[in-house]
C-alpha cells in the first residue's frame, strides 16, 4: 500500500488554523487551532459538549468550517466528504468503529477494498489473500484471529479498535483521528488501545486523541488541546502542565471550585 507519512519535515501532517463551525447562528466552535506532527500524540481534551466531536468532524470531512482553515503538510486543502480526506491520509476512528457486526472480521478489514484476482467476467474477491493480509496486519496490532471469517461480534471492545486502527494504517493513513477510544473499555482492553496509539506514534503517524479521560491521555500523549464551550482554552506540552492541572481546565476549573463549595454546603445541611 502506499506509504504517506512523512518524518522530519517539520511541518504538522495536519493542521486546523483558526477553525469555527455555526449551525443556524449557534456557535458550535470558535476560532480553534491546533497541529499534529508525525511521531506525535495530540490529546483533544473537553467535557461533553466542549466542541471535540464538531472538531473533528471538520478534520475528517464530515463538516465544512464556516471559516479557518485546514492544511495537510502545509498545504490548504478542503475536504468535501470523509472520502476526500481519507484520501489525503486522514483517518477517523469513531466509538461506533463503521463495521458491521454480523460480517466476518475480514470482511470488516477490507470493507469493499478487498484484494481481487482474475480479469474480466472471471474478475473475484481473492479471498485467501484477503484472509492472509488481514492475519498479518492483525498480528502487528496483537490480535490473535482464531478464524479470519469469524463475526466482529465475537470480538471484544478492545480487539474491535486494534481492528479499525490497523485497517487504518494499512491503507495509507497518515494521521490517525481516534473519537474516545477507551471510553467503554476495561482496564486491560484499555491498555490495548493505549499501546496501539504509542505504536503508531512509533510508526511515524500522527495521532489525535479525543477524550474526557485525563489519566488515559497523560499516558500516551506528547501535547494536549483542553476544549471548553467550543473554544481551545490552551494547549500544552508535557512539561508545561501536570494531569491534575489538565483535570481542572477540562473540568472548568472556576466551576468546579463552586461546584465543591456547594456540595459541602448541601452536606453541611
Amino acid at each position: 500500500m502506499r506509504d504517506s507519512r512523512e518524518t522530519g519535515t517539520g511541518v504538522p501532517l495536519l493542521e486546523a488554523s483558526d477553525l469555527s463551525k455555526d449551525f443556524a447562528g449557534v456557535h458550535a466552535l470558535r476560532h480553534v487551532s491546533v497541529s499534529v506532527g508525525a511521531g506525535e500524540v495530540l490529546c483533544l481534551l473537553g467535557d461533553n459538549g466542549a466542541g471535540k466531536s464538531t472538531l473533528i468532524k471538520l478534520l475528517s470531512g464530515v463538516f465544512t468550517p464556516s471559516s479557518g482553515k485546514i492544511s495537510v503538510r502545509g498545504e490548504g486543502v478542503r475536504f468535501t466528504s470523509p472520502r476526500s480526506a481519507l484520501d489525503a491520509g486522514i483517518a477517523t476512528v469513531y466509538q461506533d468503529l463503521a463495521m458491521v457486526p454480523m460480517m466476518p472480521l475480514v470482511r470488516n478489514f477490507f470493507l469493499g477494498r478487498e484484494p481481487v484476482k482474475g480479469r474480466g467476467i472471471f474478475r473475484r474477491i481473492d479471498w485467501a489473500a484477503a484472509a492472509e493480509i488481514a492475519e498479518k496486519e492483525l498480528s502487528r496490532v496483537t490480535v490473535s484471529m482464531r478464524d479470519p471469517f469469524q463475526p466482529v461480534e465475537t470480538l471484544s471492545g478492545g480487539e474491535r479498535q486494534s481492528v479499525a486502527i490497523a485497517r487504518a494504517v494499512y491503507f495509507g493513513a497518515s494521521v490517525l483521528i481516534l473519537d474516545e477510544p477507551t471510553s467503554a473499555l476495561g482496564v486491560r482492553e484499555a491498555g490495548h488501545v493505549l499501546r496501539h496509539i504509542v505504536n503508531a506514534r512509533a510508526q511515524g503517524l500522527g495521532v489525535i486523541f479525543i477524550s474526557h479521560n485525563v489519566a488515559h491521555a497523560w499516558l500516551v500523549g506528547d501535547r494536549f488541546a483542553v476544549l471548553k464551550r467550543g473554544t481551545c482554552v490552551g494547549t500544552y506540552t508535557r512539561d508545561e502542565v501536570t494531569r491534575e492541572e489538565l483535570q481542572t481546565l477540562m473540568a472548568g476549573g472556576a466551576d468546579i471550585d463552586e461546584l465543591g463549595r456547594e456540595l459541602e454546603d448541601l452536606r453541611r445541611g
